[in-house]
């Protein structure tokens, strides 16, 4: 009794203690939850950076398939995880198409794309959806306008997306019937080709959360 009468402030000054470092930890578990609430209602914007971005097309033809690329001129989209809404834009420079081969490239631009009319193409999101997470893996649904040849065309691209602290690396594919949207087949007699081009884009850049849009709005 006399030994429990001894350690009983002793005991008290733990057990008091060791309430402290609960409600510490407590705290601690409560004020991460509460900043990670924050990321979900904040606008963020991914911007592109097109010197590490890749935009390239495959069309096969009955003899082979050809390959080529497109620069990307800028790319800026701003989203909101917590309502899906989704703005900016993305611009390709059309007339910087090539395929290795300057005679096919010449009957590309001047005939198919026209790109000295129409020497932009540009991608408008307008909404996103799917589970977003801001640090390691997410696939993203992303609806929008693509503008190529003088018309809009509705389209939606499932992006699987990789943001290490604030570097973001993201991959796309777009099938682009380019017949149907008003572009010349340049099959013939001899040649055949397909009406469809497939888009490959790897994009790499950076995400920027804005504490300043919490509320959710887009600007």
């Amino acid at each position: 009794m006399t030994e429990l009468f001894h350690k009983g402030p002793k005991l008290l000054i733990v057990n008091l203690r060791n309430r402290m470092i609960s409600s510490h930890i407590f705290l601690a578990i409560l004020c991460v939850a509460g900043c990670s609430s924050d990321l979900w209602t904040q606008e963020m914007t991914l911007e592109l950076d097109p010197a590490n971005t890749k935009v390239e097309f495959t069309l096969p033809d009955v003899l082979h398939t050809v390959h080529g690329t497109f620069a990307m001129k800028s790319g800026l989209i701003h989203f909101n995880p917590s309502n899906g809404s989704a703005s900016g834009s993305v611009l390709v420079d059309v007339k910087s198409g090539q395929s290795g081969n300057s005679t096919r490239d010449l009957k590309m631009h001047k005939e198919i794309l026209q790109s000295e009319e129409y020497p932009d193409a540009t991608f408008t999101p307008t909404k996103m959806s799917g589970p977003f997470s801001p640090q390691g893996s997410s696939e993203i649904q992303v609806d929008g306008t693509f503008r190529i040849h003088g018309s809009d065309h509705p389209i939606t691209l499932v992006i699987p997306l990789q943001i290490s602290g604030s570097s973001a690396n993201l991959k796309t594919q777009l099938v682009i019937p380019y017949v149907q949207w008003g572009m010349k087949n340049p099959s013939t007699f001899i040649l055949r080709v397909s009406d469809k081009v497939d888009l490959d884009i790897a994009a790499s850049g950076h995400l920027i959360q804005d504490p300043q849009s919490a509320d959710g709005k887009v600007h």
